[in-house]
């Protein structure tokens, strides 16, 4: 209690009684106890409205009127202040009324004396603040989001806050009482074991929880348990807060695992150089022998060659579609097209126990990408469900419009604000577990058997995604299915359709400059160029190519650079080109998924870029274009 005076209002009909009260008042041991006194009810009535006194000391008789329907009355108008009964003998029929009507003591006049008025005064307005700091503290753990309960040491609920009704789906009468098995289940039960231990041993345990609520759904909670003292008629109790942290921790996991695959992608990219540096001049040297070679068995052997060459270029392809993705040639693709053809060929070539059912929506929207990449996401994840599908099942595939808001982009590192055109693959296969999910979208990660997968399927699907701007989801559980959602930015506007392809003339003897640091390359790409009507000269790299292009500048028709080179790179030698001739044509070539670089070069008007390992018609084409659009 604090200095300032208790102010006191006696209700009494009796003057003789407020001169008695007052003698004994003057007694008190509290220091600035202020007595005023009013004799009826309707005044007294009046002054308990107006809230300016700290106690009310009222007779149980005022006349006519009862002090308790004065009491009741106050009390159902909002009084908070304690109200004492007066009466001249005991009863305990108006005793017990009393207490229903709340007030804070029942006292009889001829047992009174100062030290026990006093003592009841003063116990009174005690009890009346500390039942108003309990109620405000009550009030903040229910405001706040944290679940805070309190549990005995056998796990007997006794005190639980709104936010524990919110996040378990019990309300408060129903948990209260109830063992906190009843109420969720522990994923695990070896850290409670711990838990108990180390909160008997030092009063105090924080850690992560994982459980499953009343309706199911798996959660992660970062819990403080700390031991109480007296809770109740407890002697010992646990204050528990569990504060929910599922979301936190399932976007820590996604950022960890995108730098994982960003830092096995860094690896990738650079393996896959060196592969393309290889695979280029074997494919174009089997292109050119297979026209000029005339006996019977290597025309059988050379198309073998050639096909397995182009396959590894594939493989290396997949495996820059995963670090980086592959741009590709984009266009406005109608994915409904996409999706029913995929479900023709999985009607003509899947076993017949595994039924499909696609359904899309009206009004598509349409997205900007290469049609052949998303054709093969499809495919892979179709692939991968008959695979989970041994005994048959239903493989569902589903696209829709979606609008993705910033609520959606809080729950997702990937995802922005913006129209989405959601392809959905569903299956009803064995499922993924919880062991190797984190892993799936790594290359060269497989659980099949070596000679039935190459572990690159997702690997591959997600480059291609996030090449397209977009992102995937799954969803998946162990003998149910798995569900992958892929995510594509959409546009308002109409497909654009494919032309029919060019055909490619033969040069006249154009000089074609080649800058490639690999040799075998520059001696295929200069073959290749000579056996269709060009001339060729190459440099080993950069510092070579300025020297040769400032000899040779007025007959260089062309320059084919590589963007990886040593000494002098790609950027700097077209720099240092285009400073010595501004109207120089210059083809990009690099065997890396180097965006930065290859989006600087665009922007420095380069004409046409081009990927390894490259065949002879596809760099004849590049080539044929060049020379149409001057």
């Amino acid at each position: 209690m604090d200095n300032s005076p208790i102010r006191v209002l006696l209700i009494d009909d009796s003057k003789d009684d407020y001169i008695l009260t007052s003698n004994w008042v003057s007694e008190f041991q509290i220091s600035g106890c202020e007595l005023e006194w009013l004799d009826n009810y309707q005044v007294a009535q009046q002054a308990i409205a107006q809230g300016l006194h700290d106690i009310y000391l009222v007779d149980y008789r005022l006349g006519a009127d009862s002090g308790l329907e004065l009491i009741r009355n106050a009390i159902g108008n909002g009084c908070n202040a304690p109200m004492i009964l007066l009466t001249g003998q005991g009863d305990r029929k108006i005793d017990l009324e009393a207490m229903q009507v709340g007030v804070a003591d029942y006292l009889e006049k001829s047992q009174l004396n100062p030290p026990l008025l006093e003592r009841s005064i003063r116990y009174a307005i005690e009890r009346k603040h500390t039942e108003q700091k309990i109620r405000q503290q009550v009030t903040l753990l229910d405001v706040t989001q944290d679940a805070i309960f309190v549990q005995n040491l056998d796990g007997q609920i006794l005190f639980w806050n709104q936010a524990a009704e919110l996040l378990y789906g019990w309300e408060k009468a129903a948990a209260i009482g109830k063992q906190t098995q009843e109420l969720w289940q522990e994923n695990n039960l070896e850290p409670l074991q711990i838990a108990l231990k180390h909160l008997k041993k030092n009063h105090f345990w924080e850690g992560e929880l994982h459980q499953k609520t009343r309706n199911g759904q798996d959660i992660i909670v970062a819990s403080r348990w700390t031991l109480v003292h007296e809770f109740g008629e407890q002697p010992q109790s646990i204050l528990v807060v569990n504060t929910e942290i599922t979301q936190k921790k399932l976007l820590e996991a996604q950022f960890l695992r995108a730098q994982r695959l960003e830092s096995i992608g860094t690896l990738a990219s650079g393996i896959a150089h060196d592969l393309n540096n290889v695979l280029a001049p074997i494919l174009m040297t089997a292109q050119l022998l297979e026209a000029q070679i005339k006996d019977e068995r290597s025309l059988r052997l050379l198309p073998i060659l050639i096909n397995n060459a182009k396959r590894g270029a594939n493989l290396v392809k997949q495996v820059l579609s995963f670090t980086r993705g592959l741009e590709g040639e984009r266009t406005l693709l109608q994915l409904k097209h996409l999706i029913l053809e995929i479900k023709q060929i999985i009607k003509e070539t899947f076993p017949k126990s595994i039924e499909v059912v696609t359904k899309i929506s009206q009004n598509l929207w349409t997205v900007f990408g290469d049609g052949t990449q998303l054709h093969q996401v499809l495919m892979n994840l179709s692939v991968n469900a008959r695979d989970a599908m041994p005994n048959g099942g239903l493989l569902y595939i589903e696209a829709k419009n979606l609008f993705i808001d910033e609520s959606y982009t809080t729950m997702n590192l990937d995802a922005k604000v913006g129209p989405y055109v959601v392809l959905t693959v569903t299956d009803t296969g064995t499922g993924i577990s919880p062991e190797i999910l984190d892993r799936i979208f790594e290359p060269f990660f497989t659980t099949k058997e070596v000679s039935k997968g190459t572990g690159l399927g997702l690997s591959t699907v997600l480059g291609i995604i996030k090449s397209h701007g977009g992102f995937i989801n799954i969803n998946t559980e162990a003998g149910k299915g798995s569900q992958f959602t892929v995510y594509l930015p959409a546009q308002e506007t109409k497909e654009t359709l494919e032309e029919a392809d060019i055909a490619l003339p033969p040069g006249n003897g154009e000089l074609i400059l080649v800058v490639d640091d690999e040799d075998s390359i520059r001696d295929i790409t200069k073959t290749s160029l000579e056996s269709h009507n060009y001339k060729a000269i190459t440099a080993s790299d950069g510092i070579e190519a300025i020297s040769l292009y400032a000899e040779y500048q007025a007959e260089i028709f062309l320059v084919l650079t590589d963007m990886v080179m040593p000494l002098m790179d790609g950027l700097t030698t077209i720099r240092t080109l285009q400073r010595m001739n501004p109207q120089v044509k210059i083809i990009a070539v690099s065997g890396q998924s180097i965006n930065d670089k290859l989006s600087t070069a665009h922007n420095m008007n380069i004409q046409a870029f081009l990927s390894k390992p490259y065949t002879a018609n596809q760099l004849l084409q590049t080539i044929s274009m060049v020379k149409n659009t001057t």
